[in-house]
């Protein structure tokens, strides 16, 4: 019986090349469907996909985990605002309504800001995006692990309070850093789920923050999450990141991130070795 089942499946000669990536590759297949338990594990990761999209975020839980989370966070609690997006549904069929604070949430703000005077350097702005899964799940040992390494950083970077947005866009952080008068503005937001990666987050940071700035403000880590870029290399590449924009006074296109970049070391005849 188990070698008739065995026969069912005619495996694909590609299907080694699947401990390498998440994508769906050599398949297989069953006549000429899919085998059955690939469909199933597709169905499953539409689903996930769906669900991370459509559900809301759990801000009491996310504030619960932050209390017990060891992030040294600045002394008050964070703040709570939301978006123009009244619901889910009206945030994913207006994304504009999600780059803008909601008039309740501009006037909790403002009120804030006029009683905090002094400037702050970096303004953290936790945002639900388009998976909430990514930031219930990540959002937490993010925090944790930049806070952890901004402790021994040598900038002397000043905290504002940690904020979260509800229904929120990537642009909302500028419209926040904005008031709180930061320096810099860290997103950390939900991508947009794939089907082998509905938790995955991502990191947007700004220089000189202000309502309005393009994409072309703006830097990107992505796919941050256990099983992609992790909490440790998405952090010191956020603090490089933030280092060079403070050298160079900007952000975005005109920031490039080395932090990948490899070293071509030459050979002791003075030749790369690339042409030896």
């Amino acid at each position: 019986m188990s070698k008739q089942k065995k026969s069912l499946v005619t495996e694909n000669v590609w299907r080694v090349l699947r401990q390498f990536t998440d994508a769906r590759i050599g398949l297989g297949r069953a006549g000429v469907s899919l085998p059955t338990h690939e469909l199933l594990k597709f169905q499953l990761a539409h689903a996930q996909a769906r669900d991370a999209v459509h559900f809301p975020l759990d801000v009491k839980r996310l504030l619960k985990d932050l209390g017990e989370s060891a992030a040294a966070l600045p002394g008050q609690s964070p703040l709570l605002l939301k978006s123009q997006a009244e619901d889910r549904l009206t945030y994913l069929q207006r994304p504009d309504l999600g780059r803008s604070l909601s008039q309740e949430s501009l006037e909790c703000l403002a009120g804030f800001c006029s009683g905090n005077s002094g400037k702050s350097d970096v303004a953290i702005v936790i945002v639900d995006g388009l998976s909430s899964s990514a930031i219930q799940n990540n959002a937490v040992p993010m925090v944790t692990q930049f806070l952890r390494d901004l402790e021994e950083e040598a900038g002397d970077w000043l905290l504002a309070p940690l904020i979260i947005v509800e229904q929120g866009r990537v642009a909302i952080g500028d419209e926040i850093g904005e008031c709180l008068g930061a320096s810099v503005v860290v997103v950390l937001i939900g991508e947009r789920p794939g089907l082998s990666s509905p938790d995955s987050l991502g990191i947007y940071l700004s220089w000189g923050p202000k309502s309005g700035l393009s994409d072309a403000r703006r830097n990107c880590i992505s796919n941050v999450r256990p099983a992609g870029l992790s909490f440790e290399h998405a952090s010191q590449r956020l603090l490089y990141l933030m280092r060079e924009a403070r050298r160079l006074g900007t952000s975005g296109v005109s920031l490039k991130d080395r932090t990948q970049e490899v070293v071509i070391e030459k050979t002791g005849n003075n030749k790369n070795f690339l042409t030896d």
